[in-house]
């Protein structure tokens, strides 16, 4: 246990994107069809954010993440955002569709690089019928060109000495991307991208079943063998550094089905989450912001330190491995994962 979290994510503005990506639990169509429309976009008021970080300023918190759910770039605070980590000292950890609407790409990787920690772009194919087919609305040359632009915006910034911010591809792993995983290990070697981080699927939708990549003992194959041609991948294609792309969550599945995880959690108690409306969540898992793993409190009335060392959090954490929930999570360690 820490004193306090290290890491913070709020979800800021879960309804703004410009992308109808296929699995997306918000913006995808199918979540259209079970919610229906929105009266107005939900978002956080930055007064929350900067209230939060004021609390934290002796505690552990080193980095914070703007919303994980949608597009962070259209949160209309995210200027103030970027000038509170600039002066409360902590780094941006920013996850983008990869559209950089509204200042472009070179335009956004001088605002953000000089604070963050790592930008992720979600990255989803090798060849345009595969990542347009995935994010809805993406035009995969115009995304391509950002990512350079991005990427070369980042590395003046760090040749004239300043912070040199990790880029990321960050890819949701499924039956409609697996066979080109390899080849977007090439593709982030050539555009100078550092690192392809694979998240499997979250079946948020029936729909979705058949895209899992766990859901049989031939889709784990095909996992699998994308693992190793993307490892063989990783150190054949190098960045222009000559070292190789990192690869995270390549990790090889048990082809009779994977067992239930028995790692250990790599959130509770490290990192804590703060909803659109100002619930506390102790994880990212997509039950815990619905209340599944129990209810915390508020950080719109208590303080975030009175939720850490309070009661239900404490009891939960005690608790956690018999929570049904989380015994069969995807995201708990398993092999160093």
């Amino acid at each position: 246990m820490t004193p306090g979290p290290w890491r913070i994510t709020f979800v800021t503005n879960p309804d703004d994107c410009n992308l109808h990506c296929v699995m997306c639990d918000g913006n995808s169509e199918l979540a259209r069809l079970r919610d229906g429309p929105r009266a107005a976009p939900r978002r956080m008021p930055v007064a929350l954010v900067r209230r939060i970080l004021y609390e934290q300023r002796d505690g552990a918190l080193r980095e914070i993440i703007p919303s994980t759910m949608g597009e962070p770039l259209l949160y209309p605070d995210l200027d103030a955002l970027v000038d509170l980590c600039a002066e409360r000292g902590v780094r941006l950890n920013l996850t983008t569709n990869g559209t950089f609407p509204g200042r472009g790409a070179a335009a956004w990787s001088a605002r953000l690089c000089p604070v963050s920690s790592d930008v992720k772009i979600s990255w989803n194919g090798a060849t345009a019928a595969t990542a347009e087919s995935v994010m809805r609305g993406l035009s995969f040359e115009r995304a391509k060109e950002a990512a350079r632009a991005f990427v070369a915006g980042r590395d003046r910034i760090a040749a004239a000495g300043g912070n040199r911010c990790r880029v990321s591809f960050q890819v949701t792993a499924m039956e409609a991307n697996v066979a080109e995983l390899p080849a977007i290990v090439r593709l982030a070697a050539s555009l100078g991208v550092d690192r392809v981080k694979a998240n499997h699927l979250w079946v948020h939708f029936d729909a979705l079943e058949p895209l899992s990549l766990r859901r049989s003992r031939e889709s784990i194959r095909r996992w699998n063998a994308a693992v190793r041609a993307s490892r063989a991948a990783a150190e054949e294609t190098r960045l222009p550094s000559g070292a190789a792309v990192l690869l995270q969550n390549f990790v090889e599945l048990a082809e009779q089905g994977e067992p239930a995880p028995r790692g250990d959690c790599p959130f509770l108690g490290r990192e804590a989450w703060v909803t659109v409306d100002g619930r506390f969540a102790p994880c990212p898992a997509p039950g815990a912001a619905r209340g599944r793993l129990g209810s915390f409190g508020s950080l719109s009335d208590r303080p975030l330190a009175e939720i850490w060392d309070g009661e239900p959090f404490r009891s939960f954490r005690e608790r956690w491995p018999a929570h049904p929930v989380c015994r069969t999570c995807d995201m708990r360690r398993q092999g160093g994962a």
